[in-house]
């Protein structure tokens, strides 16, 4: 058919043709890494193994990324519903109804995930250009959780310059995605908390006041009271819903859980450090009600898991398979201290009530001393094993 390119049931694929036309050759060679990223994006690469030990299968890194991605718009989605939720509530225009406080939050959520993906991927291409590497597709995911998990009263130049500051030094320096050692969405937020405290902590709701303004509507979020001292005034219905001020998409656990099963079912992200980031946070939360010295110990274990980043944390972030723990044994653990050292910061240090944030990035730094440990004390049994195999034939 005149050299075009072919599907397998025999019809022209006119998408597969156009790349095969804009291929860059000759002197527009250079930027095959900007070809091959959109390339690879539509199908599967070119270039496959034929001979070896390979395990081959259609899911490549990419595909798993849109996974992830899928996962998140049912958070995404009911956060923007939230953002106009708030700003109906506090402003008193209870009346506006749901579609229009959607697309307020839609609107005011927009401009943050645009500034997101232009920045990052701008950076990601530029190395990849310099470095005649592929592009990496990791922030596909990274770039949709930033905005996800920072105030909505965020400036744009802030959040650009977390975007950068994530991009460069959290990924770029270490090698690109795959070789990080920390969560890229999570270095941004750390670093626009410690840059920009006034914007990222306190008890102010996370509401803007108009449509454009970046004031935030006086009033207190549940981990704001409990850090004054009080009891949460959002029952835990509320919380269980996501029907609170708080960062722009981690208020839901219903839409995170719809994530976590997706996630969980396609096998993307690892049940043993959900489950035990859980259980960690639960037991550091019985603990503390064990001792019931103030108001944020006597708080029912659970309502960690409802408040603040603890979910999201749980099933977005504490599961990157780049960042995480990667033997069984590890995974455990890992899951285990972060849920615990995340209930210990927001009980022990009320300047900051969340603590998710910390505790994930302090593990992703001890995930690899983790998996030395197991991997050293897994070896340590089996040459004793062995030793004692010998022993017995010996005898």
């Amino acid at each position: 058919m005149n050299g075009k390119r072919k599907t397998e049931n025999g019809k022209l694929d006119w998408l597969a043709n156009w790349f095969e036309k804009i291929e860059p050759k000759g002197k527009w060679a250079w930027l095959e890494s900007t070809y091959d990223a959109f390339h690879t994006f539509a199908f599967t690469p070119k270039t496959v193994t034929k001979s070896g030990s390979h395990v081959r299968d259609a899911v490549d890194s990419k595909r798993s990324i849109i996974v992830v991605v899928i996962a998140l718009l049912p958070a995404l989605l009911f956060g923007m519903w939230n953002i106009g939720h708030q700003w109906a509530i506090g402003s008193g225009q209870l009346a506006v109804g749901w579609l229009y406080e959607w697309w307020f939050g839609f609107l005011r959520m927009l401009p943050m995930i645009v500034v997101s993906y232009v920045v990052g991927l701008g950076i990601e291409f530029a190395f990849a250009q310099v470095r005649h590497h592929e592009v990496n597709e990791g922030f596909l995911a990274t770039g949709l959780l930033i905005p996800m998990i920072v105030p909505v009263t965020t400036p744009l130049w802030q959040l650009a310059l977390a975007v950068a500051f994530a991009v460069i030094i959290g990924k770029e320096v270490f090698g690109g995605s795959g070789m990080n050692f920390l969560n890229p969405a999570l270095v941004a937020r750390a670093f626009l908390f410690f840059s920009y405290p006034t914007h990222m902590s306190g008890d102010k709701v996370w509401v803007a006041a108009d449509l454009w303004g970046s004031d935030a509507i006086a009033g207190a979020t549940p981990m704001g009271e409990l850090a004054a001292g009080m009891h949460p005034s959002a029952s835990a219905l509320d919380m269980l819903i996501g029907t609170i001020p708080g960062s722009t998409c981690e208020t839901s656990v219903i839409a995170i859980a719809l994530g976590a099963l997706l996630l969980l079912f396609t096998g993307i992200a690892s049940w043993r450090i959900m489950l035990s980031v859980f259980l960690g946070g639960g037991l550091m939360g019985l603990l503390f009600n064990a001792i019931g010295y103030n108001e944020y110990m006597q708080l029912p274990f659970y309502y960690h898991f409802l408040m603040g980043g603890f979910a999201f944390g749980a099933v977005f972030m504490a599961t990157d398979p780049v960042t995480a723990a990667q033997t069984n044994t590890g995974k455990w653990i890992y899951g285990l201290l972060i849920g615990a050292f995340a209930v210990l910061l927001r009980v022990c240090n009320p300047a900051y009530p969340e603590g998710m944030m910390l505790s994930i990035l302090f593990m992703n730094c001890m995930a690899p001393l983790i998996d030395h440990c197991v991997v050293a004390q897994n070896i340590k049994r089996r040459a004793k094993r062995a030793a004692i195999g010998k022993e017995a034939h010996n005898g």
